[in-house]
């Protein structure tokens, strides 16, 4: 078997709502997902011996079934009943670690795809999305990607009008944030903030990108450690000041994107914070 190589892009959370505590300890979300140009690149390697390994290159990330591509691999196995294989997973990362930008669970998904097409199991996109359930939250809707809401713990997909193109500038300021510490204290706050996601959702279906743009927001950016919420706010500011129609935080954070009409002021915006931060990127949706 030759190797095969994927495309595992990033995604953007253009709302994030979180409904209630579940009895299992999860949460119900509801979230309007949208996938980004901004990709890893991973290659699944049928190896002689060994098991199945991850290497990236990045010595912090592990190399076992801790790794999510790895997980993802060995789920792919256990559920689609084709023979297990000895495989090595390159991971070539650009999507920025920690940030709120799903891609570990974008790797993953990247493999379940890459394998199905390997082994020849012929799944359904939506039958490995229910393989995608075991390995992570985000990982069946980064194999189906686009633009969706996603509810229940993520994996309750609904596909929406695709949003307008347009330059979407990221910036991950230099810090990480515990996305349990945040369930945490989104748990104990008293005003609950909301996303209009029901006007989000009609101002896709009307091609509007500013209506779009004006409505992201992110609760988590409610229950944010004051220093961090400080910094997200600034990169905010700095997007909008810049021309961005509007800006949030994504995910558990802590990568904030701004969405923009015109790529010169895309690109001018992605130049000024790069004076600042050292992982900033100019991406459109996919």
């Amino acid at each position: 078997m030759i190797p095969i190589t994927l495309k595992a892009p990033a995604k953007i959370n253009l709302t994030l709502d979180i409904l209630s505590r579940r009895p299992d300890g999860y949460h119900d979300m509801r979230m309007v997902m949208q996938s980004v140009s901004l990709a890893d690149t991973v290659t699944l390697c049928p190896a002689s011996q060994g098991g199945v390994w991850a290497e990236s290159g990045l010595g912090f990330l592990p190399r076992d079934g801790k790794n999510l591509a790895v997980s993802a691999a060995l789920a792919f196995f256990a559920a689609a009943g084709v023979q297990p294989m000895d495989l090595r997973i390159l991971l070539e990362k650009n999507i920025p670690v920690c940030a709120g930008t799903a891609g570990g669970s974008s790797d993953a998904a990247a493999v379940l795809r890459g394998l199905n097409d390997l082994t020849g199991a012929g799944l359904s996109p939506e039958a490995l999305a229910k393989i995608g359930e075991q390995v992570g939250s985000d990982v069946p809707y980064c194999v189906l990607g686009g633009t969706k809401l996603a509810e229940g713990r993520g994996e309750i997909l609904t596909a929406l009008p695709d949003l307008p193109h347009c330059p979407i500038v990221l910036c991950k300021p230099a810090f990480n944030i515990s996305t349990p510490v945040l369930f945490q204290a989104w748990d104990r706050q008293k005003k609950k903030l909301r996303p209009d996601t029901e006007g989000l959702m009609a101002a896709l279906s009307a091609g509007d990108l500013a209506g779009v743009a004006q409505r992201v927001y992110n609760v988590f950016e409610a229950v944010l450690p004051s220093h961090q919420r400080r910094e997200i706010d600034r990169i905010k500011n700095a997007l909008i000041q810049a021309g961005a129609l509007g800006a949030a935080m994504t995910g558990s954070g802590p990568t904030v994107f701004g969405l923009f009409d015109k790529e010169d002021r895309a690109q001018d915006a992605t130049a000024h914070l790069r004076e600042q931060y050292s992982e900033v990127f100019l991406t459109h949706p996919v």
